[in-house]
């Protein structure tokens, strides 16, 4: 058999003349004996032309042979004609059977295992519903107390470390957005224990390092919780600890005694603390501090009640939240002070003190209206010094420096009116600003001139 496993190709050519045995015009059949082959065990007899066709099958057998690990849940075969044949073949891998869900036993229908509720991730069949679970009394483990049980959420006191950094954001928070409400809804949620009398204490202390605005939303941050998250003892208690505190205070904070009694005598006015609360003082303070921040509510309380002083405004309004009219009134009251005393650094803590960045550009309105007004040249240069130094120190922002002149640009027609000069005055101004770097070049162009 060893001869006959070889390719042997049996061609009638004569020896003497190779052409004879090829025919003109038919060049490529040049093997027009018969082909006698073996692939992969099968005897071909066949043409030329099929041999291309026989390696073409046995490749795909192959093909089959090494996938069959794979699909083992399909038994694919080929046909005469070279396609592939899918017939339902028993899984014979590892791999099919755990992918299988039919049984394995080779009974039933065929139907899942289980009738679907089987495999892993799978509780019951689908639409199942469970009810509750029986309680069996014969259980070994069966604990009768348990029967009325009732489970609830414990939440730990908060101790001093912990509720001061609990709160504080708390606080810190309100300053920002100003809700009461969801103050009180916090704190609600926590357990504060025996600290909840220190709750005023660290809003007070908070708001003594922060701005006048914050002081008064302290007040009515007091004012809120006293009664839904505070009592009035709580209140006492905190007032009574800050007086105390007053030496440490003064450090940080050296207006802290005034402060105090300022906080002290809006207490009182909104009966959050009693009136007796400053006479159960008298005679028994030693110390300076605590004297002074006493000395100062009951003068409060004393004008409130001899000239009709408004408590609930002792701190004012925050910025954001004053009618327009009064801030310009402040303005106007601002600089006439500074003509008055030069003072330049107090004229800039006054305009810190209004919060009111977003309406700087009143301010420079005002104060070059106040240039063409006087027709001095003292009021020039001193309007000129001031808002040099209130640029070159970022209080007023190149923003709102620009909007301040581009309205008096606006409104020199109505200005040249009143003062026929207004817009040689203006044009001084101006170019003297640029000389200065008050100003760039764009806005110095964009003076209108007569």
């Amino acid at each position: 058999f060893a001869s006959q496993r070889n390719l042997h190709i049996n061609v009638n050519i004569s020896s003497g003349n190779l052409s004879d045995s090829f025919p003109s015009g038919d060049e490529d059949n040049t093997f027009t004996g018969n082909v006698d082959n073996e692939i992969n065990g099968n005897w071909i007899s066949a043409p030329t032309g099929s041999i291309h066709e026989a390696r073409l099958k046995a490749k795909v057998k192959r093909r089959l042979r090494k996938n069959s690990s794979r699909d083992s849940g399909r038994g694919d075969s080929l046909s005469d004609t070279g396609d592939v044949v899918r017939s339902v073949v028993p899984p014979t891998s590892p791999k099919g059977k755990l992918l299988n869900r039919r049984s394995r036993m080779g009974k039933g229908r065929g139907l899942p295992k289980k009738g679907g509720a089987g495999g892993k991730g799978v509780w019951g069949t689908p639409g199942q519903v469970y009810d509750e679970d029986k309680v069996d009394v014969k259980d070994p483990n069966y604990d009768a107390e348990q029967e009325n049980c009732v489970y609830e959420t414990v939440v730990l006191p908060l101790d001093e470390e912990t509720f001061e950094k609990t709160v504080t954001p708390i606080v810190q928070e309100y300053f920002e957005h100003g809700d009461a409400n969801e103050v009180a809804e916090l704190l609600a949620e926590l357990n504060l224990g025996s600290m909840r009398g220190d709750v005023p204490m660290l809003a007070v202390s908070l708001a003594l390092e922060a701005k006048a605005s914050h002081r008064e939303l302290t007040s009515c941050l007091l004012s809120e919780l006293c009664g839904c998250v505070l009592t009035a003892d709580d209140v006492e208690a905190s007032f009574h600890k800050l007086l105390k505190e007053l030496p440490d205070l003064v450090l940080d904070t050296p207006g802290a005694p005034q402060m105090l009694g300022q906080f002290i005598a809006r207490a009182v006015a909104d009966n959050i603390l009693p009136k007796s609360f400053i006479d159960g003082y008298k005679g028994r303070v030693d110390c300076e501090y605590a004297r002074a921040a006493l000395d100062r509510a009951a003068v409060l309380l004393r004008m409130s009640r001899w000239t009709g002083l408004r408590i609930d405004s002792l701190w004012g309004s925050g910025g954001g939240q004053r009618p327009v009219n009064q801030l310009i009134k402040e303005v106007n009251l601002l600089l006439k002070e500074y003509l008055l005393s030069g003072d330049t650094v107090e004229a800039e803590r006054c305009l810190r003190e209004l919060e009111v960045p977003h309406f700087h550009h009143e301010f420079v309105y005002e104060a070059v209206i106040m240039v063409l007004e006087s027709k001095g040249n003292r009021t020039l240069q001193m309007i000129l010094q001031l808002l040099k130094s209130l640029c070159a120190s970022t209080v007023i922002t190149v923003d709102q420096l620009r909007r301040g002149f581009e309205r008096v640009y606006v409104d020199m027609a109505d200005l040249s009116i009143d003062v026929p000069c207004a817009y040689s005055l203006l044009e001084k101004f101006v170019e003297q600003s640029f000389d200065t770097g008050v100003i760039d070049k764009k806005l110095r162009d964009l003076c209108p001139c007569r």
